[in-house]
């Protein structure tokens, strides 16, 4: 199951349960058979975001038209939240809390002052990731003071929020132009979190890093280069994360920085494939030997790259991870994998001439072509 079908089943009956009595249980005085009727009424035929945004209107109806009485409710909520049950996934018991989050963002955007500490209480419940991001359009300086102060917070989910809550691109959430254009104010606030005690919260700043780099590449290698001045092995971590995709596209100053033979001098062989005619929903099978021409030691990326033929009969390449290799002077070695072709919900095969391209340090070194067929 898909993390966004997850969520979706996330937010169904149970989660009004869970809504309702959570707030009833936190002073808030409404019929719970009204709450419970209008919120069902259409939820089933909604996708994920269409629920979220048809239970914050739920809420609204019940709940005060005064934003700071209605934030006095959520203020008790954590306290009431109900605990989740022993078959219960755990991703979607705290996909219930969704909508509650995001009811502060739409509605308590005029009142900062409120707002702002509100969701700092409730996202250990549900990341405020997607909440923050209207406060920091409307109220940017006050907000970015707030979460430098979130930096230093003795909660690990209120740290990551000031991380994941200002990355530029994040996923499912509002991008922040003004970040994409100027992610200073972004790597400033990293700074604060670079040494973090939690895993949780440096793989946030490892994927924050890595969304920056979409677009300030040199930014982004300059800043691992200045964190890398201290020998600090969680960095180190934080460093090969953030700089994945840079990686993947080849980036020639990255390799460098990640220990990577700058300028090797590799043999590669264009990849035996098990089959030159492949049938959708089958396995293909990738062999290819390499050889080093230098009389040193060599530490290199190996990666492929699909050329998937598109509807227009162009082809887009996607790159995948295979192997970080140190190979020995004059060492030949032999690798071996199988590539999965199937059906999936994130891209539509077409029958045609694919290539299975071979890439070090993120550049071409060899290549072999089949014909995929839909049955």
């Amino acid at each position: 199951m898909t993390e966004h079908a997850l969520a979706k089943n996330g937010l169904g009956e149970a989660a009004v349960e869970r809504i309702i009595d959570a707030l009833l249980a936190s002073g808030a005085r409404f019929c719970a058979d009204s709450f419970r009727r209008d919120a069902l009424s259409t939820l089933s035929q909604l996708e994920l975001k269409d629920r979220v945004r048809h239970l914050i209107t739920v809420m609204s109806v019940h709940l005060p038209s005064s934003f700071p009485e209605t934030a006095y409710i959520l203020g008790e909520l954590k306290e009431h939240w109900p605990q989740a049950d022993e078959d219960e996934d755990e991703k979607q018991y705290y996909f219930a809390a969704w909508p509650i989050v995001d009811y502060v963002a739409k509605y308590g955007l005029n009142h900062p002052e409120i707002a702002l500490p509100l969701l700092r209480y409730l996202t250990p419940l549900f990341t405020a990731e997607f909440a923050i991001r209207p406060f920091l359009e409307v109220h940017p300086e006050e907000t970015y003071s707030q979460m430098l102060m979130w930096c230093l917070d003795s909660n690990e989910h209120v740290r990551r929020l000031a991380s994941e809550g200002i990355r530029p691109r994040l996923p499912w959430g509002k991008q922040l132009p003004q970040y994409i254009k100027n992610p200073a104010p972004v790597i400033s606030l990293l700074e604060n979190l670079k040494d973090d005690p939690s895993d949780y919260v440096r793989r946030s700043v490892a994927n924050n890093l890595n969304d920056i780099a979409k677009d300030h590449p040199e930014l982004v290698i300059d800043t691992c280069k200045s964190w890398q001045a201290q020998k600090v092995t969680a960095r180190e971590w934080i460093i090969r994360h953030a700089t994945r995709t840079l990686v993947k596209e080849g980036h020639p100053k990255v390799f460098a920085l990640l220990g990577f033979t700058q300028k090797p001098k590799l043999k590669v062989e264009p990849p035996t494939l098990s089959t030159r005619h492949l049938i959708l929903g089958d396995p293909l099978g990738m062999k290819v030997q390499i050889s080093s021409s230098s009389e040193d030691k060599q530490y290199v990326v190996i990666d492929y790259a699909v050329h998937y033929i598109k509807a227009n009969g162009q082809s887009s390449a996607k790159v995948f991870k295979w192997k970080n290799l140190r190979l020995k002077p004059g060492q030949t070695l032999t690798l071996e994998k199988s590539h999965p072709f199937k059906k999936i919900t994130t891209r539509r095969h077409y029958s045609g001439t694919h290539q299975i391209e071979m890439l070090v340090n993120g550049q071409h070194a060899s290549v072999s072509a089949f014909e995929l067929h839909i049955p």
